[in-house]
């Protein structure tokens, strides 16, 4: 195996973040892959003339989804990008760490989102800064050991850069007062860690099953 990192094309990487995202507008789109709105744009195109994506109508212009063709095309270009960076076991092992990170993330999530009050959970309502402060540097401290599985991942397969540098963007926001970066926004660090988990799945071709996160 090579000790540079596999490179994905765009259009893959185009399809491959639609897969991981589900629906989705092109903004996000682009944003989660780190594209030029053009440039996804244009890909999406040619993936709906290929029949692997279609648009939806909307009143905030619509948005994209794969069709089942397109779940069949990008499992198949995964499989075969994988195959060819020779980079199974790393992903795999990488894989293992992330799924001992996960529960401690649900965990912290449930935390910023309830606070204790009187034996009882509450919603929380960010009143209690000492309260948030504690939860945010848990955050703080859970990212260091997030950021090393993304780079194990990034060594061998480049897309997985982008949730390394997506996650610490949304912890940056909330360190500086914007609280809804942690888990309430579709770029939230909660969203953006789902779809890294929905990325390993599908890079191993493994089912979801029951597992969340």
């Amino acid at each position: 195996m090579s000790n540079s990192s596999h490179q994905t094309g765009g259009d893959l990487l185009v399809l491959h973040t639609l897969r991981c995202m589900g629906h989705a507008t092109l903004d996000r789109i682009a944003d989660a892959a780190r594209m030029a709105e053009s440039d996804v744009e244009s890909e999406l195109i040619d993936l709906a003339v290929d029949g692997l994506v279609t648009r939806s109508a909307g009143e905030f212009g619509g948005g994209w989804n794969l069709t089942g063709e397109g779940r069949a095309a990008d499992a198949d270009r995964i499989a075969g990008e994988l195959a060819a960076s020779g980079a199974r076991a790393v992903v795999t092992g990488a894989f293992e760490d992330f799924l001992v990170l996960n529960p401690e993330l649900l965990d912290l999530c449930s935390a910023w989102q309830l606070r204790p009050i009187d034996g009882n959970s509450r919603i929380n309502d960010h009143t209690d800064a000492a309260y948030d402060a504690k939860v945010l540097a848990r955050f703080t401290g859970f990212h260091q050991r997030a950021v090393a599985v993304c780079a194990v991942l990034t060594s061998v397969l480049s897309r997985f850069g982008r949730y390394q540098v997506r996650l610490g963007e949304a912890l940056a926001h909330a360190e500086a007062g914007r609280l809804d970066y942690l888990t309430d926004r579709m770029d939230s660090y909660h969203s953006t860690w789902f779809q890294l988990h929905e990325d390993l799945l599908t890079t191993l071709g493994m089912a979801r099953e029951n597992q969340f996160g």
